[in-house]
């Protein structure tokens, strides 16, 4: 830019005029007045408008059209103006400098361990009310619990992965396995779990016959996963003692899967199986085994007719070792579906199919104990 863009010298009257210089004119200002030449101007560089600039109050009769000059628009040039290098404009804070530490994070459960406990407390008295008054009423309630588990399964599994296994025949099926096992025992179970599969074989035949194989597969899978387990319930239900047994197979139950929680929550280290449950821990496995095994003797020894103390070391760690396969089955099937929760039906739960995942294999397994140890009757 020449020397002829600054403009001429201000007049006498600018009082308020700032130069950026000793009495220099400002640069890319161009004073107002007569003494300003029009032919002679060149186009001058306009100033960069500064929002928070504050309002100018120079001479009202000689500055009213000038523009004030209060400085370089912008911080670079000040800097740059005054022989300071550009990066010592915004200095980066020393590397040596103290850093705040981060604070501690807390182990969270994950879920709403306030509802977990409400629903748990309320589940508890339903089952056990209906256990002691009625036999009849609580194979209503296993029959209600498989049936929704049934709806959740074949939900996932269509939202998931496309698999349209029939709900209607394994909704009736399962229920109908659970009374048979409980009034003719297990014989009456096989015989429903094999109508069961025939009608669920029969009913697919209604739609096209795309995907009747994995169909048929996964409703089949079901049926024998959700009903024909639960059914185990039930026979230990028709014993003497069978409310005992059946407390003391969800006592047992319970405990492994809070013994594992509490145990792998405040000490584990070491990952179970992290391809498939990440937050199961060896020593949450070992919690499991410990806690079953002394709830175990308890209940053995003071709740089944004839049952002794090392008869419930045995099945304490027998249930320890079936809820966590059958924890860990499930959540290959959830990892698989790509879901954390089955449902939402039990606030801080999920759903039914989270609460039957580890009492469902564990049932069989209680019932063949009970059997070898202190008889069917």
């Amino acid at each position: 830019m020449s020397d002829s863009s600054w403009g001429a010298p201000p007049s006498a009257g600018q009082a308020g005029y700032w130069g950026s210089g000793e009495g220099g004119p400002a640069r890319g200002a161009a004073p107002a007045g007569p003494a300003y030449d029009a032919p002679e101007a060149q186009q001058t560089r306009p100033m960069p408008l500064v929002p928070d600039a504050p309002a100018y109050h120079g001479d009202p009769d000689g500055d009213r059209g000038a523009a004030r000059p209060g400085g370089p628009p912008f911080r670079d040039e000040t800097f740059q103006a005054r022989g300071f290098p550009a990066e010592t404009q915004n200095p980066e804070p020393m590397s040596d400098a103290p850093q705040p530490a981060p604070a501690p994070q807390k182990k969270s459960a994950g879920r709403d361990l306030g509802a977990a406990i409400g629903v748990g407390v309320g589940l508890g008295v339903v089952i056990v009310a209906s256990l002691f008054v009625v036999k009849a009423v609580f194979v209503g309630v296993v029959a209600v619990a498989v049936v929704v588990g049934l709806w959740e399964l074949t939900s996932r599994l269509r939202e998931r992965k496309g698999i349209r296994a029939p709900l209607v025949p394994l909704a009736v099926g399962g229920a109908a396995m659970v009374v048979a096992g409980y009034v003719r025992g297990a014989e009456g179970a096989w015989v429903a779990m094999a109508l069961t599969a025939l009608a669920v074989l029969v009913w697919r035949m209604t739609e096209p016959p795309e995907g009747y194989l994995k169909d048929v597969t996964a409703g089949v899978f079901a049926a024998f996963y959700v009903p024909f387990l639960a059914t185990f319930v039930a026979l230990m239900l028709t014993a003497d003692d069978g409310p005992w047994r059946v407390l003391t197979f969800l006592l047992l139950t319970v405990v492994s899967d809070t013994g594992a929680y509490a145990v792998g929550w405040r000490f584990g280290r070491k990952k179970l199986a992290p391809r498939i449950s990440p937050g199961k821990t060896r020593e949450g496995l070992l919690g499991a085994v410990l806690f079953a095994m002394a709830a175990g003797a308890v209940c053995m020894q003071f709740l089944i007719d004839d049952g002794s103390w090392w008869q419930g070391l045995v099945v304490g760690l027998a249930v320890a070792a079936s809820a966590t396969l059958g924890d860990l089955g499930e959540s290959m099937i959830k990892r698989d579906l790509g879901i954390k929760d089955m449902g939402t039906l039990l606030p801080g739960h999920g759903g039914i199919m989270d609460r039957l995942d580890s009492l469902l294999p564990t049932a069989p397994v209680v019932w063949l104990l009970m059997v070898v140890f202190v008889g069917s009757a």
